[in-house]
């Protein structure tokens, strides 16, 4: 039998017979760590009832603002706001975005509890000004609910919640827009199968990657997000992301060789993740997601507070239509002795979102302004990051995104010392395209990150700590954020006056004489590369690219 009071938002025929009681009856753990492994488990997701305390308590537990508006709040305002009219003819608050509420097997006055929910919600947070997550959390909660005040105070304080390190939903267009730039650089990173049939499919990868919230807050049926809402409670926002790296998996996994079905990839992937239990069950997803071997919270927040520095340098704090990243790569205005169009839009779909948004300034070509380390230096330097490009020859293609300001180089008084960060990664195009990113994305044991007053040490410049957390953090990848054992898998690119080197430790992924004239590739332990060209080979080429933004054309 259903539990009383809890289903009142409910239609109980459209409920499923999985969320029925038919589980434990009571939670006694005390400690995170067995509440995580029983949220994974799915501990309470088969008792309807039990759910419902878990989620109460693990809500109350949520650190809040000292004044967070309340069951009694909600009592006090909502028939001054709702007034006489339905509830359901009531437009919902801006900050949701046109996002519809989820049904969620709710009833007629479950959907206009919920809008009900979120017009007082707007009324005590004016500080929320982008949420569209919230119409499936109100929905959601409203199940575990004995009324709407109760379900009202749940959502206050997950939006009130004022612990740094725990961050639970986007409340503002610039923490959303970077979400999605963060979730991207993990999809370039963690599903390179699934991101080359993104790129190769869509006409903007970057729009199909901003709907990745959606998929989990309204497409996911009722069983799905519920399960993840479970984890999500215990572990905080990232599991999110794991969850939607897992979902461009399995879609890759079963579109991959067949048509489109739909005009857009972008509407494909609502279709299936909304249609996703035919194929993939909560705890296939769960296991799926979970079998991702992430970075660690620290460095996805690092990654997070880098797109949102390059998102406020750009003026992008809201809501305005993306640019197509495929236009970032004008063909009319795009020249290089090296690669095609085609091929440079390739390599921008693998540089971090935030850069992405530039548009490739040549900085200096082999061909212009002659066969001279001294000079690419000169003019590589105050560019941050820079792009380069080899063609040998024997026409092969290769070359290295680097990270770093060649003008580092420096500090090492004229020897040759490495610097740089795990977002370098060195390629081929010709003859086939492949990538080699940091070995330590692939292979996080190698390391373990290292201590919050590691990161927070002068650097090795002799710089003092900045007082900005986004700078004493980032960038993102920095080597001195991990206990490596050893030096050889942080040897990101160095360069002397005789010689430019990318990658290295038992070898250098690429090498390249002073002139210019001659070079060599091998396997090294930065990006456990195989040789990226011949071995040994000559220059045809040399170019180096710099990223632009477009406004400052």
């Amino acid at each position: 039998m259903d539990p009383p009071g809890y289903n009142c938002f409910v239609d109980r025929d459209k409920m499923d017979a999985a969320v029925q009681d038919l589980g434990p009856k009571e939670l006694s753990c005390a400690e995170l760590q067995e509440l995580k492994q029983l949220a994974r488990q799915g501990y309470w997701a088969r008792s309807y009832a039990l759910r419902g305390t878990v989620y109460q308590r693990l809500i109350r537990d949520i650190p809040c603002r000292t004044v967070t508006p309340d069951a009694s709040v909600y009592s006090d305002i909502v028939g001054k706001i709702v007034g006489k009219h339905s509830s359901s003819s009531l437009p919902l608050p801006e900050f949701v975005d046109n996002t519809q509420v989820p049904s969620y097997c709710l009833n007629a006055r479950g959907e206009d509890a919920v809008r009900k929910i979120l017009l007082c919600i707007a009324n005590q947070f004016p500080d929320v000004s982008f949420c569209p997550a919230l119409p499936a959390v109100v929905a959601l909660l409203l199940h575990y609910s004995t009324d709407e005040a109760q379900c009202f105070e749940n959502a206050c304080r997950i939006l009130a919640c004022n612990d740094p390190s725990r961050k639970l939903v986007d409340q503002s267009f610039l923490a959303f827009e970077s979400s999605c730039m963060t979730f991207g650089d993990l999809v370039n990173k963690y599903c390179q199968a699934a991101h080359k049939l993104m790129v190769a499919v869509s006409e903007d990868v970057l729009q199909v990657y901003a709907d990745w919230q959606r998929w989990l807050f309204g497409e996911l049926p009722l069983g799905h997000f519920a399960r993840v809402f479970d984890v999500f409670l215990v572990e905080g926002y990232k599991v999110l992301y794991r969850v939607a790296l897992a979902i461009l998996k399995f879609f890759h996994k079963v579109r991959a060789g067949q048509p489109l079905e739909s005009d857009s990839v972008k509407q494909d992937i609502r279709n299936f993740v909304r249609d996703i239990a035919k194929t993939v069950s909560p705890e296939k997803l769960l296991e799926k997601a979970f079998a991702i071997r992430l970075f660690s919270r620290k460095e996805i927040q690092l990654l997070q507070m880098a797109n949102e520095k390059a998102l406020k340098q750009k003026g992008i704090t809201v809501k305005q239509k993306r640019q197509f990243v495929h236009l970032a790569v004008h063909a009319e205005n795009f020249h290089s002795e090296i690669v095609s169009v085609k091929e440079m839009r390739d390599i921008w779909s693998w540089v971090p979102e935030r850069f992405a948004l530039c548009q490739p300034l040549l900085l200096f070509s082999s061909l212009q302004h002659g066969y001279s380390l001294t000079r690419f230096y000169f003019q590589c330097e105050g560019h941050e990051p820079t792009l380069l490009l080899i063609k040998t020859t024997q026409k092969e293609v290769c070359g290295a995104y680097l990270s770093t300001d060649w003008s580092e180089r420096n500090k090492f008084g004229g020897k040759v010392g490495f610097f740089g960060t795990g977002e370098c990664f060195v390629f081929r195009l010709q003859p086939e395209v492949q990538r080699y990113e940091w070995v330590v994305i692939k292979h996080p044991e190698l390391t373990k990150p290292a201590s919050l007053e590691a990161t927070a040490a002068p650097s090795s410049l002799g710089r003092p700590p900045s007082s900005d957390p986004a700078d004493r953090l980032s960038p993102f990848l920095a080597a001195r954020h991990f206990n490596l054992p050893s030096k050889t898998e942080s040897m990101f690119m160095a360069g002397g006056n005789d010689c430019l080197i990318v990658g290295g430790g038992g070898g250098q992924a690429l090498y390249i004489d002073g002139d210019l004239n001659r070079g060599r590739t091998g396997h090294c332990d930065t990006f456990n590369n195989q040789p990226l060209c011949s071995e040994n080979f000559l220059i045809a080429a040399v170019e180096a690219w710099g990223f632009q933004d477009p406004d400052t054309q």
